[in-house]
């Protein structure tokens, strides 16, 4: 699907957890973490491969971490006790420096770049942050399929995915689509920080939240949800203008 005519919304796509990859020079301070690296708390597993398909669909630029977060989490703003593992918030202060100038900054920055460089063009950008979610968390499943986060404050970004949602309930009315859960959109986050920044005319932060159990499952399934999540997103921003 190609715009009949240029969106108002011009879109940036980021991911803040793709991966679990340890680099080399940190390998000693994660030694003992290979099962959290393995899972939901070592990275968004699918995320990644959503984030490049969603930015292909938009022709939009993608910016994506690929380094695990239980080294530092690119999502995590300065003041979060979460920044850090527990791996890594008890190293000498200027390890911990290190680590955020070679590992946090460069994708926080790049993003904002993104963002402000596209603003001075356009009117309006659309920020979308992908993420994905353990199914199931401290013992209970939880009963989200895809999650659309966005801070209730600022009607465009409530407008917009509520155009989004309405399009994917109609695709696929059998997903247990939610809005600002698992969590909150207003809570410490890459999208929450640009607020910050920028005002809603001029910025529109989303964050997707997508159950594991999708990459986890039958990749039919899987491509099914990618391809269906593309095409009401493309949608959503038709009706956009």
């Amino acid at each position: 699907m190609k715009p009949s005519k240029p969106w108002k919304l011009a879109p940036v796509v980021s991911c803040e957890h793709g991966g679990n990859r340890v680099p080399a020079r940190h390998r000693g301070v994660l030694r003992g973490a290979a099962r959290a690296l393995d899972s939901h708390r070592g990275w968004d597993r699918g995320a990644l491969e959503l984030a490049r398909e969603l930015a292909r669909a938009l022709a939009a630029p993608l910016v994506a971490s690929t380094v695990t977060r239980l080294l530092v989490d690119a999502n995590r703003s300065l003041r979060s006790p979460r920044l850090f593992s527990e791996w890594t918030r008890g190293l000498p202060r200027e390890e911990r420096d290190g680590i955020l100038a070679a590992w946090w900054a460069p994708h926080r920055t790049a993003v904002e770049g993104l963002v402000r460089a596209r603003a001075r063009r356009r009117k309006s950008v659309l920020h979308l942050s992908v993420h994905s979610f353990t199914p199931r968390w401290k013992g209970r499943a939880r009963t989200v399929d895809v999650g659309l986060l966005y801070d209730p404050a600022r009607r465009p970004e409530r407008a917009f995915a509520a155009r989004w949602r309405a399009a994917l309930r109609e695709r696929r009315p059998e997903l247990r689509l939610r809005t600002n859960q698992p969590y909150r959109g207003i809570e410490d986050g890459l999208t929450t920080s640009l607020r910050e920044r920028f005002d809603e005319r001029h910025y529109l932060g989303l964050e997707l939240e997508v159950s594991q159990r999708f990459p986890l499952g039958p990749a039919a399934e899987w491509r099914r949800l990618r391809r269906d999540l593309g095409e009401t997103l493309l949608a959503a921003l038709e009706e956009e203008g």
